[in-house]
């Protein structure tokens, strides 16, 4: 095995950072070489670069393989069956006329002097359950359709749909991309579906506006797509009503979004938070603290501990005015007291270490709660999290006569815990997909073996895109094991400066995701390498706002530089009669300016309003 800590390679020395980057430029070099060069499959070549990371980097050697399954594993429990369900809800949303009916009710609020209009709004709907070519194809008989009637703006009509399916397919979830980068930065899926569309919408206004340029500037005709007739339209009685059909949409981002507001309401309550009267004995609990600091042993005390985690590196000398208030003799007035509180609260509660992952943390029995939250992995804990977590760490040390217990579940927590349950994502997806089930029986009237044999098609093609998220997020993992988050943060000066780091950060996001998306062609491939190069990044305290502004700036970033590697790019130009060349020139482009666009907004949303 390789030690990780001085690699020899050849006649140079590398340090721990440049190890990790070269893990990462192998891993990558994996990826893109088995799918540019060998043609392979993004799961198999996502698979391979996984292992082969995990293969360099440190770890006992019996584990470099396993990791990589329970990586794979871990990944797919947090987004497989949402990502099953969002592919049995487009398949019958589709084949029940339910898609067709909200493309019609569109068309009959805008007219068709603002058809573009209603073209770009249904595109934006349906891509959030339904994947991106499938919404293209379905509506671009639409513009055909429409260029027959009215003898122009044939560009304009497809380029509309173009804007709205791809913003909200990279920006908006359940749709795998954001959905999995959602799920690796920690990002609360109902803000990112929040934030996505607040993004999302002015990007696609900004995208309608280039797209009527560009039908200036290149008016193409609509041209024949090859022998066959275009298909019927579906009678308007044959078709489901309108709240039904956007029942399956509808639910779920409510359902979410609730919960994601009454949660945030909760945590806004800070419940754990120490409080004017809630260390009812001062002396005894200074004292517990100032016989562990001067005890003998390193670390050994959890007194020692509370010291040690109040100064940190040292350099602050607020952390040292707090440690010297506790370690002082004599007692404390009400004044420092209740500084004291603001301290504890400031550098002891929030520190995401504190009971280092055991059931007894030195020498003290833990309470169920902190055992529990001590194994979440840090990248993925809350500062609310962390505040209970230590909350409830110090009620087992002190015991109640020193600290009080504090209440958790109020009014607003007990509203928030009943809508996690049922704003749950896999519980709403389950929902929709019942309702979206039930439409197509009853409008088609098929028979449980029908309705059984349609599912099971959906089923096939969504087990594919399960199986490429799940080794993008097993690819990932493997990067944070080879610490190649921490090298990207070392290269750059991350950390002295909060609004600095914040804009280079959600750079770096934008800029990886785009080159990656330039070399292997896939959006869900750029998200999901580029989320799990930049995890260990994507916390409030190195960011300066919230991890959704990075997870919106790679989504942004996977929409830069879509050309023939990108399956995409041929859906648009085939099923628009468009050559390669016209295809760069509208196909391309509209996608820099949606990726460039919503970066921006990511970036003054950041700035504006942080989140944190």
């Amino acid at each position: 095995m390789i030690p990780f800590d001085i690699c020899l390679l050849g006649d140079s020395l590398l340090t721990p950072d440049q190890y990790a980057l070269l893990c990462l430029l192998v891993g990558m070099a994996t990826v893109l070489g088995l799918i540019i060069v060998v043609k392979a499959n993004a799961f198999l070549a996502l698979i391979a670069a996984a292992m082969v990371v995990s293969l360099m980097a440190d770890g006992p050697i019996q584990d470099k393989f396993s990791r990589v399954a329970s990586s794979f594993g871990g990944t797919a429990g947090g987004v497989g069956i949402v990502i099953a369900l969002a592919a049995v809800i487009g398949k019958c949303m589709l084949d029940s006329g339910a898609a067709d009916r909200v493309v019609r009710a569109f068309m009959s609020i805008f007219g068709e002097k603002r058809s573009p209009i209603a073209l770009m709004g249904s595109g934006f709907v349906l891509a959030v359950p339904v994947f991106f070519d499938t919404v293209f194809y379905l509506l671009v008989p639409l513009a055909r359709s429409l260029f027959r009637k009215t003898q122009k703006n044939y560009l304009l009509y497809v380029m509309a749909i173009a804007t709205g399916g791809a913003i909200t397919h990279t920006l908006v979830p359940p749709t795998p991309g954001p959905l999995v980068v959602a799920d690796q930065l920690n990002v609360d899926k109902g803000l990112m579906i929040l934030i996505g569309a607040t993004i999302a919408f002015p990007a696609a206004c900004v995208g309608l506006w280039f797209s009527s340029l560009m039908n200036r500037w290149m008016p193409l005709p609509m041209r024949p797509l090859g022998a066959e007739p275009e298909p019927e339209a579906i009678p308007d009685d044959k078709l489901p009503s309108l709240w039904l059909s956007l029942a399956p949409v509808l639910l779920p981002v409510i359902l979410i979004s609730t919960n994601t507001v009454l949660t945030t309401m909760a945590d806004a309550e800070r419940a754990a938070q120490l409080r004017p009267g809630d260390i009812a004995d001062w002396a005894a609990f200074r004292q517990r603290i100032q016989q562990g600091a001067s005890a003998e042993g390193e670390g050994t005390n959890f007194g020692k501990h509370v010291i040690a985690t109040i100064r940190g590196d040292g350099a602050d000398p607020e952390r040292e005015a707090l440690a010297s208030l506790l370690l002082q003799d004599g007692s404390l007035n009400d004044g420092q007291k209740e500084a004291a509180l603001d301290r504890l609260n400031q550098y002891l509660l929030v520190d995401k270490s504190f009971p280092k992952n055991q059931d007894a943390f030195l020498g003290s029995k833990l309470s169920s709660t902190a055992v529990s939250l001590s194994r979440k992995p840090i990248a993925r804990m809350s500062p609310v999290e962390a505040e209970r977590m230590n909350r409830e760490t110090l009620e087992s040390v002190y015991g109640p006569e020193v600290l009080k217990r504090y209440v958790w579940n109020t009014r607003k927590r007990e509203l928030a815990n009943i809508t996690s349950m049922l704003g749950d994502a896999n519980f709403a997806l389950l929902l929709s997909a019942v309702i979206a089930m039930w439409t197509l029986a009853i409008q088609r009237q098929f028979s449980l073996k029908e309705l059984a044999s349609s599912v099971e098609v959906s089923l096939m093609s969504g087990g594919l895109i399960i199986l490429i998220t799940a080794a993008g997020g097993a690819f990932g993992a493997m990067l944070t094991v080879a610490n190649v988050g921490d090298a990207i943060q070392h290269m750059f000066p991350i950390g002295s400066d909060v609004s600095s780091a914040k804009l280079l950060i959600l750079f770096l996001g934008f800029s990886i995701a785009a080159v990656l998306k330039i070399a292997q062609g896939s959006s869900t491939v750029a998200m999901i390498t580029s989320s799990g190069m930049l995890v260990s990044l994507a916390s409030p305290e190195v960011l300066g706002c919230h991890p959704v502004y990075l997870a919106v700036s790679i989504g942004a970033g996977s929409l830069i530089g879509s050309w023939m590697n990108d399956s995409g790019f041929w859906i648009f130009a085939k099923m628009s009669g468009l050559t390669e060349v016209e295809t760069l020139k509208t196909w391309t482009t509209l996608f820099l300016v949606l990726g460039t666009t919503s970066f921006l907004l990511a970036l003054l949303m950041a700035v504006v309003m942080p989140l944190t």
